[in-house]
């Protein structure tokens, strides 16, 4: 008789449980989703509710027919899931694209590998970047805030901050002068410009971040890391150029990485189990985020970034490992 039963990480005893967890990350994305509802209006309502339900339905089909094991849906993790995907896309996107990028998160990134505590990569992650690179002018094309939340069925669109530095300085223009076509950085803040819905509202995603610090869901390492390493990257290339690269307050505030920061980067299973592995962890992240932005091809990185970083967990942990209890330090 097999009396060792092994389950997925993490394997830490407290009064937590997985539950009660993901109930707190569902809370702490309460602001950041009443703000895209408030500027995308119905397509944000749409958006997420579809996302949610498709990965909740997806887990629940995995684990009763292929797996024929004990279903987890109850656990919140494929809804978090969910509103993570739904954070990373337009609200214009049709409904089967939304199906698809779900069916992705959920069956491949997430039970092809055994479910919650298995799986390597972000579930939500991969599924929002197999459907930038499999539907790329669906993903980006950007419903603008306010106008298109007036609108019940076609969007009014336009760039996002972010491609609008991007495809400026490609072209030559200097930066004080793209920062003339932008929405301001309070606007920014609030969520009033393109983008996604979950990386619109800059302030909303630190309350929920800051929320989430406060209840010990996440620790700060990753996150200062992540940040202090965009900060002093972009800030070095700023200080060279001013009128080519832009300045990190910038980047702090458009795009998905204070989304990524909070909520992506710190996902427990993807991420690093020592305080000096996360601390590496987030820098790399930060780095290869404005690599990305300003040198890649896409005006956005975050999402590369935190995949990429993903795939180094392993030894990141190997090389941060803990020394065991009772073991003599040479």
């Amino acid at each position: 008789m097999n009396l060792l039963t092994i389950s997925g990480s993490p394997h830490i005893q407290d009064d937590q449980s997985v539950k009660k967890i993901m109930y707190n990350v569902i809370v702490a994305m309460i602001p950041a989703l009443l703000v895209s509802f408030y500027y995308f209006g119905y397509g944000a309502v749409k958006v997420t509710l579809i996302s949610v339900a498709s990965c909740l339905l997806f887990e629940y089909l995995i684990q009763r027919f292929l797996i024929k094991g004990k279903t987890s849906i109850n656990d919140c993790s494929a809804m978090i899931t969910g509103v993570l995907l739904a954070f990373n896309v337009p609200s214009n996107l049709p409904v089967w694209i939304i199906i698809i990028g779900a069916f992705v998160s959920i069956g491949i990134a997430k039970m092809s590998f055994g479910g919650l505590g298995k799986n390597p990569f972000n579930p939500a992650l991969v599924g929002r970047v197999f459907l930038l690179i499999s539907f790329p002018v669906q993903m980006t094309s950007w419903p603008k805030p306010i106008e298109s939340a007036r609108q019940l069925t076609d969007a009014v669109t336009g760039p996002t901050p972010l491609a609008v530095v991007k495809e400026g300085i490609n072209n030559g223009e200097a930066v004080s002068d793209l920062m003339t076509k932008i929405p301001t950085y309070v606007d920014m803040l609030l969520g009033n410009s393109g983008g996604s819905l979950g990386e619109v509202s800059a302030i909303t995603l630190i309350i929920g971040g800051i929320y989430l610090l406060f209840k010990k869901i996440i620790t700060w390492h990753t996150p200062v890391s992540f940040i202090g390493s965009v900060v002093i990257f972009s800030g070095i290339l700023w200080l060279v150029n001013p009128e080519q690269f832009v300045n990190p307050l910038f980047h702090l505030v458009t795009g998905g990485l204070m989304l990524g920061v909070f909520f992506m980067a710190t996902d427990m299973v993807t991420s690093p189990m020592s305080a000096k592995g996360m601390l590496i962890f987030g820098a790399g992240i930060g780095i290869l985020t404005i690599l990305i932005r300003v040198f890649g091809a896409y005006p956005e990185g975050v999402s590369f970034a935190i995949l990429i970083m993903n795939a180094f967990v392993p030894l990141i942990n190997k090389a941060f490992k803990p020394k065991r209890f009772g073991e003599v330090v040479k």
